[in-house]
């Protein structure tokens, strides 16, 4: 038996998020399949985070098991042969031992928010940005997501089907900053509840247009109650960009 990872690269535009459902192309379904092709086998592919429908990853990792132990470069090639038109790609594979694990092993994960800043809307990166027409104070948004930082209850910013069984998380970094045209919002931490980035993001953006203050922010924390969330950003301007081990 040989173990393998994968960073995986992709458009979650095409696909009803990465977790494998029952007749709704996944991710995970495609993956599934295109290691099949090469291998001859049905594998399970286990991933660090499992992103919702329409959400890009540019550096998710996975892993997987075969019984032949394959070079890493052939599996990586056979694999982007295999995956062909479809808008997702094998960064690079390696050979693990049997105790890594994609999920488990995982002691960091970093997401990238994208907002487009502009009164026009997008046309090359459309579903791939969140367009907000009105403009952004970032260094307000900046600030008010440092009180974001550090060990708290995220209820409030915690989808309703969140599954994790404690809502208090340790979120490690929140970045607000501007490229050009667009509002970037960076996240680190070990690990994040169900739409946790995209519910800070949301509430971050209504402090930029000036709707919320720090205070606000906080006091929306403080609640611990969903419904003092602001509006949840929408799944195209989400990358998981990278995972740690």
């Amino acid at each position: 038996m040989a173990r393998y990872r994968l960073t995986v690269e992709y458009d979650g535009g095409p696909y009803f998020g990465f977790q494998a459902q029952k007749e709704q192309p996944s991710v995970q379904a495609s993956l599934v399949r295109a290691i099949a092709a090469f291998t001859g086998e049905s594998v399970t592919i286990h991933a660090a985070g499992r992103t919702d429908s329409g959400v890009h990853a540019t550096g998710q990792v996975v892993h997987f098991d075969t019984a032949r132990d394959w070079p890493a470069e052939t599996v990586r090639n056979a694999m982007n042969a295999h995956l062909g038109a479809e808008p997702i790609v094998a960064l690079d594979a390696a050979r693990v031992d049997e105790d890594f694990h994609a999920r488990f092993s995982a002691i960091g994960r970093r997401y990238l928010y994208r907002v487009l800043n502009r009164p026009a809307p997008p046309a090359l990166d459309r579903g791939r940005v969140w367009h907000v027409k009105g403009e952004l104070d970032v260094a307000a948004m900046h600030a008010a997501a440092q009180r974001l930082i550090g060990l708290h209850d995220f209820t409030t910013f915690r989808d309703v089907r969140c599954q994790s069984k404690s809502p208090v998380k340790t979120l490690d970094v929140a970045r607000v900053w501007r490229e050009g045209e667009e509002v970037h919002l960076g996240f680190e931490a070990r690990s994040f509840l169900h739409r946790q980035v995209r519910s800070l993001t949301g509430s971050l953006v209504e402090v930029g247009l000036g709707r919320w203050s720090a205070d606000d922010l906080q006091a929306a924390l403080d609640a611990k109650d969903r419904s003092a969330c602001a509006q949840v950003a929408p799944p195209q301007g989400l990358y998981l960009v990278g995972v740690e081990y």
